[in-house]
């Protein structure tokens, strides 16, 4: 199963209708919690995703919107006794942040929390893939995230059986590429990996775009709309018509915005606005809304 369960889509100041942040992608074994604002650990429940499954948690930066839901969600780990070991990536240069969060009460610390801080030229290998990270551009240190799985081959059985090749001798083909006189190619087709970007808090910059290259799914956000562009590059933010430039000039497959201001009560208008920008698919995204990563783009596409 690959989907983003959204959490909370609200900015700075929650609403009736918005939660603060809080982003859940299931991709297969891998699930990654992005930015977990307050009240992400009910949010959860309500959207009945356990914290069992979690492997990672990401911040993109330590303003509160992204970050005040993490301590109960690491208490809420001890509690359920999670068996295995849950990083926590964040920017480096807010390690004194990380520090309160990660013990901001007392309680039974009964999880094995593994810091994972973020700083230049970040890549970690995971089961989903590679989770790069780039700096974007705000007011304090903010970190855009990527995950990229790794292309591989598809195995065709007609072609196997053609070339004599069954049982384990099919194993040794995929780990060697070649068996005998045949070749991997021969009996495979390519099998290009998906790719994911989480990009929140940031002005227009080299590494939104960089984030974004091509990505099948394209979670931004869009503080503010055209109206009110002037402010958002004062405070280091995007508007719905930047995020689906960006979706356009990247070759972004699915657009999802998000991190919407509560001073516009009609989200119609960032669809109108990213939709002049972008043609392609988009999401605008409500509380616990489940969004499906598209299907896998065929092979030179």
């Amino acid at each position: 199963m690959r989907e983003l369960v959204v959490l909370g889509t609200a900015s700075q100041v929650p609403t009736r209708h918005r939660n603060h942040n809080g982003y859940l992608l299931r991709w297969d074994d891998e699930v990654i919690l992005f930015d977990p604002g307050e009240g992400t650990q009910r949010q959860m429940l309500l959207a009945g995703a356990p914290v069992t499954p979690l492997r990672r948690i990401c911040i993109t930066h330590f303003h509160g919107d992204h970050s005040l839901g993490l301590p109960g969600i690491l208490q809420r780990i001890s509690l359920d006794r999670v068996p295995h070991p849950v990083t926590v990536h964040y920017p480096g240069g807010g390690q004194e942040f990380f520090d309160r969060l990660r013990h901001a009460t007392s309680y039974w610390d009964n999880a094995e929390i593994v810091p994972g801080p973020v700083g230049a030229g970040f890549a970690v290998e995971t089961s989903a893939g590679r989770l790069t990270a780039l700096p974007l551009r705000h007011p304090i240190e903010t970190y855009g995230y990527r995950l990229t799985e790794p292309d591989s081959r598809r195995m065709v059985p007609a072609l196997l059986a053609d070339h004599g090749i069954r049982g384990p001798a099919i194993g040794e083909l995929q780990r060697t590429g070649r068996l005998g006189d045949v070749t991997l190619d021969q009996v495979s087709t390519a099998r290009p990996g998906q790719s994911f970007a989480f990009v929140m808090d940031t002005g227009l910059c080299d590494s939104v775009y960089q984030l974004a290259d091509g990505v099948d799914m394209l979670v931004i956000e869009s503080t503010f709309l055209a109206e009110d562009a002037e402010m958002a590059a004062q405070v280091g933010h995007l508007t719905a018509g930047q995020a689906g430039a960006v979706a356009r000039a990247c070759g972004v497959q699915k657009l999802v915005l998000t991190h919407f201001s509560q001073r516009y009560p009609d989200s119609d208008r960032f669809l109108e606005e990213a939709r002049k920008e972008f043609d392609g698919p988009i999401v605008v995204a409500e509380d616990l809304m489940r969004v499906p990563v598209p299907p896998r783009r065929t092979s030179g596409v």
